[in-house]
């Protein structure tokens, strides 16, 4: 499901836990709703509010290192590709093909990632397997022949480059599940929903009161779609940018 559908459905579970609670209020005696009840209950929900609070915290915190991981390995990749063609240039004319499969591997790197932008000017038509043109680059790098010491290290210097581009592509593959356990958020929809319903038991029965409970549900849900939009970060609303590697394809081959 999207995130939006999931924080839609958050936002109808708790508002209705909470509309649940007001229209439930006229079945009980007043012994079990009066102010020592309430205190009682304001005591224990703010407990629960607190530990709410707590797990809400470590959700965006786990969602965000995520995003900001998956981004710097982006902006890292995008960089070293640059490097690797500013490094098989410098080698000579002999890096000509590998610096052409350079291109196309980041070009269908870029067309992976984001299929839903436009795939960069030039990008090969017919895609490959997921290492296939990135492959391809490493055995041209490895195929070439120095003949001085300068091309012997500028190719071990494009060899340790794209040694660092491939751990990179496995971190943002490793990178591409969710890291939020459903379970979380299912336990957390239900302390919002017993919250949202244990106060709404001493709330009036009137238009102000269904209006502020919307709109805390409403709040509550939102949060939870930040969370999981920053969870999901080559999809939905809040994206990691293509434009880094966009930008280092139209160095390559200059």
């Amino acid at each position: 499901m999207s995130a939006l559908a999931i924080s839609t459905a958050v936002l109808v579970c708790i508002f209705a836990s909470a509309v649940a609670g007001v229209r439930l209020r006229p079945r009980f005696p007043d012994a079990h709703v009066n102010a020592d009840t309430k205190d009682t209950v304001t005591l224990i929900m703010g407990v629960v509010g607190t530990l709410t609070g707590i797990v809400l915290g470590l959700l965006v915190t786990s969602a965000k290192s995520s995003f900001d991981a998956q981004r710097d390995g982006v902006a890292r990749l995008a960089a070293n590709v640059v490097v690797t063609d500013r490094a098989l240039a410098h080698y000579g004319p002999e890096a000509r093909e590998a610096r052409a499969a350079l291109r196309d591997s980041a070009c269908d790197l870029v067309r992976r990632t984001w299929p839903a932008e436009p795939a960069p000017p030039g990008t090969p038509a017919e895609p490959v397997g997921a290492d296939g043109r990135y492959d391809e680059v490493y055995d041209r790098v490895l195929a070439l022949q120095p003949k001085t010491d300068a091309q012997r290290t500028t190719q071990a210097q494009a060899v340790t480059v794209l040694h660092d581009t491939a751990q990179l592509r496995g971190q943002l593959r490793s990178h591409g599940g969710s890291s939020i356990p459903p379970v979380f958020l299912v336990l957390i929809v239900a302390w919002l929903a017993v919250m949202f319903a244990a106060y709404s038991l001493f709330a009036p029965r009137h238009a102000t009161t269904f209006v502020v409970l919307f709109l805390g549900a409403f709040v509550v849900s939102s949060a939870v779609f930040l969370i999981l939009e920053l969870d999901q970060g080559f999809g939905g609303v809040i994206r990691i940018p293509s434009q880094p590697l966009r930008d280092a394809v139209l160095q390559l081959g200059k």
